[in-house]
């Protein structure tokens, strides 16, 4: 029996999806923490591609259970939309999807506002993809938040929307300008969606306590990565919920008793998307040709993402908040044609050296990485099967960003295929 979690050690995008696809062959249950469809998890099998917004990658795997959790807030319309792609291709899903009855509704308001009040900052966008994940994750900590067990008595239901679209359309009207919704559109919307979501509907923490009591092989995911955490990441650039590991047993229903590991994933290189800090940025032609070799756009969005240098700093701090005893090294063939590859060790801020990740985001304004120069290894290593294989300046740089990081790299990726993917120790 294992229990592991599956944490995305930088800002996001670092290929959780693949990493939990591989990991599901050998997992009973995978289950999904917390976000909700603003991620986006890329899995590619013999050359097909399948884009997962709210259902784990595990499903794809014919024997896998796949959960989610209370912590993921549901946007009723992406996870149909999902529920038919899959089964339109095949996959089977009712009766091996179960979803939490405490898990939190996003409504069409949340949706409406979070799009409205983004454009409203002009300049000082956070970066939010305006599928209403912040206003729902605010109703819920508000106390004013619908959940799927509120579905079941349409009075209550009807109740809570009522009371909430009498702020939100004040917000609409007043503050934006906007047309106002109505209850009863709502309602009938939302009860139409109950009866297709009713086969899925579970007492999550009950399920999942009693496969690890039954010694069950369990797989934890979130979305998102360690630096958009709401407590941990560059605040306030950040998502609405905790996706590093802490967040995984709360979002779930477990304790923290039940965890036997921790796996990060974290690409060979540093990316993120929209606002916010990013010491190790690479901007003009050197930031493009990244991008490009890496394909480096949102699976959710389509938005090209800001591309730089390994930054071991940020790797540091995500084995530290999350427990991370092994990593998972994506994208290594992106790196094969460069000369020369650096890895930020540290940052520069008046004159002193910082090792550890600042919390005041005022901090990078000022600072300058300071990088190792790695020669790089000039050579193809996408079909490359065993780490003893891999040339030997490619082994030196992961040993080093091991060593740098405390953390054994268990598992490294040389592209999207599932057979690409070298596996140095068991997981």
């Amino acid at each position: 029996m294992a229990v592991n979690i599956v944490v995305g050690a930088q800002w996001g995008d670092e290929g959780k999806g693949k990493i939990v696809d591989l990991l599901s062959e050998n997992m009973n249950i995978v289950a999904r923490y917390q976000g909700g469809a603003n991620a986006g998890h890329t899995v590619i099998i013999k050359g097909k591609k399948y884009v997962l917004h709210l259902i784990p990658s595990g499903i794809l795997h014919p024997n896998t259970i796949c959960v989610i959790g209370n912590g993921v807030v549901i946007d009723p319309v992406a996870l149909m939309e999902e529920i038919k792609l899959l089964e339109d291709e095949g996959i089977k899903v009712t009766g091996r999807l179960f979803i939490s009855h405490k898990a939190h509704l996003i409504m069409p308001y949340h949706k409406m506002l979070d799009k409205i009040s983004e454009e409203a900052k002009g300049d000082k966008k956070i970066g939010t993809t305006g599928r209403g994940i912040g206003p729902a994750y605010n109703d819920k900590f508000s106390r004013k938040g619908i959940r799927i067990v509120d579905l079941l008595d349409r009075e209550l239901f009807k109740e809570k929307i009522t009371s909430n679209l009498q702020e939100k359309n004040t917000i609409l009207e007043k503050i934006y300008g906007k047309h106002h919704l109505f209850a009863e559109d709502i309602l009938e919307e939302y009860l139409e969606f109950d009866k297709k979501i009713d086969p899925y509907i579970k007492d999550i923490s009950v399920l999942l306590n009693n496969a690890i009591n039954e010694n069950k092989n369990i797989l934890l995911e979130g979305a998102q990565g360690t630096l958009l955490d709401v407590d941990h990441g560059t605040y306030p650039y950040v998502t609405s919920s905790n996706p590093v590991s802490g967040g995984a047993c709360t979002g779930v229903g477990i304790g923290p008793t039940r965890i036997d590991s921790v796996i990060g994933v974290i690409k060979a290189y540093t990316t993120r998307v929209g606002f916010g800090p990013f010491p190790t940025e690479l901007t003009g032609k050197e930031g493009d040709d990244l991008r490009e070799a890496g394909k480096e756009y949102g699976a959710t969005t389509g938005r090209p993402r800001r591309c730089g240098w390994f930054d071991a700093v940020i790797a540091r701090y995500a084995a530290r908040i999350n427990g991370i005893d092994k990593f998972a090294i994506t994208k290594m063939d992106v790196l094969d044609s460069m000369e020369e590859i650096k890895i930020c060790t540290g940052y520069i801020y008046k004159d002193k050296t910082i090792e550890d990740f600042p919390a005041n985001i005022n901090i990078f304004k000022e600072i300058t990485p300071v990088y190792e120069i790695h020669p790089g290894w000039l050579s193809n290593t996408s079909s490359i099967k065993k780490y003893d294989e891999l040339p030997e300046n490619a082994k030196k740089y992961l040993d080093r960003i091991s060593e740098l990081t405390g953390v054994e790299n268990a598992i490294i990726s040389v592209g999207q295929g599932r057979e690409q993917t070298i596996f140095k120790m068991e997981i």
